[in-house]
């Protein structure tokens, strides 16, 4: 179902008004493409709407679509595949209230859970039972200034910081960042090329040129399926 507008969080219901409800995209069984747990079969909850605005974001469909769903009804979705895994995505998911709430249940219930989020929000108070993959946005994604450094003081050693990269400018800003903030002593880096841009190849040559203590991330699903939606 297709919002007649686009989804603006904070006018959103709140938690308690609506009973734990929250608005989702979709709910789908992929292989996991990025991360830590890539290449393992994952059940993804994709929440709807974002504040920030990616030039090269690939799931600007998750802006404005979607459909109010009680907690009870997505954990029961999500439990119809079985997973070992689950991923919260958006979108933003933790610009709905309730997004912690399911987090939290999700870890109940014994799923070994991840939240992808733009780094953009507050992570203070995720379940510690999560694994955060937070992004820091380079130059080239056009939301630089959305960065809240304050985060990566939350950050713990399962969870993940990655970095999107356009172009040799976005690598340069990166490299500096993870120096700047220390962060592979905190955590786990991800360097991935914007899918299209940027060639792979290019970016592994600088990284070992360099020799980064990161992980090169290429998108599998979409080496896999393209830009298929629920994959």
């Amino acid at each position: 179902m297709k919002a007649s507008s686009d989804f603006t969080p904070r006018s959103a219901p709140t938690e308690t008004a609506t009973g734990g409800r929250l608005r989702v995209t979709e709910i789908f069984n992929s292989i996991q493409g990025e991360s830590r747990t890539v290449g393992c079969p994952t059940v993804f909850v994709r929440l709807t709407g974002c504040p920030l605005r990616c030039g090269w974001c690939d799931t600007t469909y998750a802006f404005t679509e979607g459909e109010w769903m009680g907690l009870d009804d997505i954990l029961a979705r999500v439990a119809e595949y079985r997973p070992r895994y689950v991923t919260v995505t958006g979108g933003e998911p933790l610009a709905q209230p309730a997004c912690r709430e399911l987090l939290r249940r999700l870890c109940d219930l014994g799923y070994e859970v991840s939240l992808e989020t733009s780094g953009a929000l507050d992570i203070n108070g995720t379940d510690p039972r999560v694994s955060i993959v937070m992004d820091l946005k380079p130059p080239g994604s056009g939301e630089e200034q959305r960065n809240l450094y304050a985060n990566i003081a939350l950050l713990k050693p399962k969870d993940q910081v990655k970095f999107v990269i356009g172009d040799r400018a976005d690598y340069e800003w990166s490299r500096a960042k993870m120096r700047e903030h220390r962060l592979d002593g905190a955590c786990e880096i991800l360097f991935a090329p914007v899918y299209g841009k940027l060639n792979p190849s290019d970016l592994a040559r600088w990284i070992l040129q360099d020799r980064l203590p990161v992980r090169l991330q290429i998108q599998l699903h979409k080496l896999l399926w393209g830009e298929a939606r629920g994959r």
